[in-house]
């Protein structure tokens, strides 16, 4: 099972410290973590950070031939304040390695060649003309089973336009509450409900699934036909950067091994109220999570099986 993820590779600092991230990153790093043979394409600056992030993607099992070390720009950084509620806010630095994501022919030559399960993006790192180039010609020409969009609208970088560009490639949509109410104005020129806001999307692009998050709340469903309403689960809340990344990769790691929506819309609530619960995007799995993930993988390998005979 192969993901191919692009985008933003950063420090996010939290109070004075800095914690590796990138909504992107951390998918590529859940799916790692889950056993997906994960590969992330991003740039990183020559620089002590970009030589950290580089050791830490490695360790967490990430496949790091296609990120690139530029020798002019530095690693990206962003201030994180956490509110009363442990919600993070975000000033982001511009200028930085991740916004020229640049590819030698023959880099980009064996990505092409490859066949992959899924392929991963979001909005942030299209906020440079020659990373929405690379991204656009990627989605028009890789081999992928399904194309994976989260959302994440940070500050004001994005535009009507990516967004829509994004979706006419994308399978999947992922997005939360307030994502769902700017996509809807952005799109439609008005605030839809709900209820009528995924048909109309539906109705306008190609999408397969749709699943909207609402925190605590948990999550909705939605493949065109029928709605899934995912219960949130209760939790002590350390810090919620990166529950919503590892959301995005359970999500699809349960789905692509087979798993139906409601069950993979369960399994993502569950991993995501335990990041939530942690400090960090990326924290070792609990013991219940590890069997869980075990058990997902040994029913796809049986269902291999089964269709070989």
């Amino acid at each position: 099972m192969k993901v191919l993820s692009f985008g933003e590779l950063l420090w996010d600092i939290i109070e004075g410290k800095p914690y590796i991230g990138g909504a992107p990153f951390n998918l590529a790093s859940h799916l790692a973590k889950m056993g997906i043979k994960s590969t992330y394409l991003s740039a990183v600056g020559r620089d002590r950070l970009g030589r950290a992030a580089l050791r830490i993607a490695k360790r967490y099992g990430l496949d790091i031939r296609y990120i690139i070390t530029d020798p002019y720009l530095p690693t990206g950084k962003v201030e994180v304040y956490l509110n009363g509620n442990g919600h993070p806010q975000y000033t982001i630095q511009e200028e930085v390695a991740w916004d020229r994501i640049v590819l030698s022919e023959d880099l980009k030559n064996n990505l092409l060649k490859e066949t992959w399960n899924a392929f991963c993006f979001g909005t942030l790192a299209q906020r440079s003309k020659s990373n929405r180039s690379l991204l656009y010609e990627l989605l028009s020409r890789l081999s992928c089973e399904q194309v994976f969009y989260d959302v994440n609208l940070r500050q004001n970088f994005y535009h009507r336009d990516w967004i829509e560009q994004s979706l006419h490639f994308s399978t999947i949509l992922k997005l939360n509450e307030e994502e769902a109410t700017d996509l809807s104005d952005l799109l439609f020129g008005k605030v839809y409900c709900r209820k009528d806001f995924f048909p109309a999307i539906f109705s306008k692009y190609n999408l397969r699934v749709l699943c909207l998050t609402m925190g605590e709340k948990g999550s909705l469903i939605y493949d065109g036909n029928n709605y899934y309403s995912i219960p949130g689960i209760k939790i002590k809340v350390q810090d919620t950067v990166g529950a919503g990344d590892s959301y995005s990769a359970a999500f699809l790691f349960s789905f692509l091994v087979g798993g139906d929506l409601e069950e993979s819309g369960r399994f993502a609530s569950q991993v995501s109220a335990f990041v939530a619960s942690q400090s960090g995007a990326v924290p070792e799995y609990s013991p219940q999570l590890r069997e869980q993930i075990r058990i997902f993988k040994n029913r796809q390998e049986s269902n291999k099986k089964k269709e070989k005979r």
